[in-house]
């Protein structure tokens, strides 16, 4: 396997192309003008958004997708022998495989398996192949850049960071693990030095990344199919810590500020944190603060979004600001106007006096934050409902007893399969597990398919009522047909 990326004009494969993770990186190759081909089993916005600006799709994976660029090729080399000697039959009779400058460079995720066709076929065929961290460690080193780590809240801060950037004047690329509105997408190309990365530790490629900025936003054990405990998420955030020229971190983790100890700290506490708030008012439109910048009030921080959490996220997102020299005006009205990303507390829309929210918190800290927010919304003697497809029987089992706390602000809980992500259920937990915890200390209720859970929500919401579906998985699919089905009874 060779050791560096080559960013030359050598071609690009995906394997798995229209991931949030995978179709973002290969958005920045194919703006920068780099040949790019990728295979996805199904076609989505997000596939057909990197057609439109040349990228080749396969809609399957087949070890024949990696001869693309190889037959190109050999076709324009055909063309211009034919040009200059006539001999164009015999260029087209060469095997294709023998032109090994037009193999392309082949990326993999950690959701592709050694049996994929497509990936035994680049090893076979000597393609220089890196996983999909790779890439990303490759392109963070032409930038001056802005990782974001942490297990919670990353989408979310380093989307905002992105966006405070556009916003102040400078033009950033940006690589988020969600859609953004304001660059519609998970991906844009900018022409300044900076870099805004979301860095992900759920499969340890964590380690693999350094960057002129490091943020950290927490530490919990999230990914219990890769890691066996929390130390060793430590581990491999202290090795990112370390690649870091400056490390921001959140200290109202304990964990954060006792082993990665941040150069440059932030909390929502009175602890003496670079940068802290006071005056917090949650509110069901927004959050407001005054923001402190080492024992000086840098003045009103004021946001869209909900909740305790995402005041967090935005208060680190200053910290980098004011790293970068912005003024904190600029900073402000920057956080005001970010509305977040897609699956992050998103408002899908309204039918029958009923909200509908989709959030992507699949972990017990997240949907304890989650409703938090809700809760905020709702009106008095109104619901929230929560919704919840479990994400990996691995995590599910894990954390039962703490999923099973982390619903006490939902008034009735809906809960359905687990979502395998792949995984092999091994028996060792259910949903039904699950709801027999929640039932101790709550209603709920147990829906086994997606078509289930609409028909319960189809007859049990009522006005005033926010659903809020809960998830990694595909639960939110049902969300538009809930909506639709609402509408026509109250037609």
């Amino acid at each position: 396997m060779p050791n560096s990326v080559d960013f030359s004009g050598k071609p690009f494969h995906f394997i798995g192309i229209g991931g949030i993770g995978m179709s973002a990186l290969a958005y920045i190759l194919a703006k920068r003008q780099l040949p790019v081909s990728g295979s996805d089993t199904r076609s989505s916005h997000i596939t057909q958004k990197l057609q439109a600006i040349g990228a080749h799709i396969f809609d399957r994976q087949d070890a024949n997708n990696l001869e693309f660029f190889l037959t190109k090729n050999t076709r324009q080399a055909a063309v211009e022998t034919e040009v200059t000697t006539g001999a164009i039959a015999q260029t087209i009779n060469k095997p294709a495989i023998t032109n090994s400058k037009a193999l392309p460079q082949v990326i993999y995720s950690t959701a592709i398996n050694t049996a994929n066709l497509e990936y035994k076929a680049a090893l076979e065929l000597g393609c220089p192949v890196f996983h999909r961290s790779d890439l990303l460690a490759a392109l963070i080193k032409e930038y001056s850049t802005i990782a974001v780590a942490g297990t919670h809240g990353k989408t979310t801060t380093s989307s905002a960071i992105g966006y405070m950037l556009m916003q102040a004047g400078i033009d950033p690329t940006i690589v988020v693990g969600g859609e953004v509105v304001a660059w519609e997408g998970n991906a844009r190309v900018g022409k300044s030095q900076y870099l805004v990365a979301e860095a992900d530790e759920s499969d340890g490629s964590l380690v693999k990344l350094s960057a002129a900025i490091g943020v950290v936003t927490n530490i919990e054990l999230d990914h219990p199919d890769h890691y066996a405990d929390l130390e060793q998420v430590v581990t491999t955030f202290l090795t990112f810590a370390n690649r870091c020229e400056i490390l921001v971190g959140c200290i109202d983790c304990e964990t954060v500020a006792n082993r990665l100890k941040p150069q440059i700290s932030y909390s929502l506490q009175p602890t003496g944190a670079d940068y802290t708030v006071s005056d917090i008012e949650y509110r069901a439109d927004g959050t407001s603060a005054t923001v402190w910048e080492r024992g000086e009030v840098l003045g009103q921080l004021k946001l869209r979004l909900l909740g305790k959490h995402n005041l967090s996220n935005a208060i680190a997102s200053v910290a980098v600001g004011r790293l970068l020299n912005l003024n904190f005006a600029t900073i402000a009205q920057s956080l005001e106007n970010f509305v977040g990303a897609s699956r992050r507390f998103e408002m899908r829309g309204e039918a029958g006096g009923i909200n509908f929210i989709d959030d992507y918190a699949h972990h017990p800290s997240e949907i304890s934050a989650t409703l938090e927010s809700a809760r905020l919304q709702v009106k008095p003697k109104a619901r929230v409902i929560a919704i919840f497809q479990p994400h990996r029987y691995s995590r599910t089992q894990t954390f039962l007893t703490e999923f099973a706390e982390s619903f006490q602000n939902a008034d009735l809980v809906v809960i359905t399969d687990i979502y395998s992500a792949g995984e092999q259920d091994l028996g060792l937990v259910s949903s039904q597990k699950l709801v027999e915890l929640i039932a101790l200390q709550q209603q709920v209720t147990y829906q086994p398919s997606l078509n289930d859970v609409s028909k319960f929500l189809l007859k049990n919401l009522r006005p005033g009522d926010i659903a809020l579906f809960l998830g990694a998985g595909n639960l939110n699919q049902i969300i538009p047909n809930v909506i639709s089905a609402i509408n026509q009874i109250s037609a």
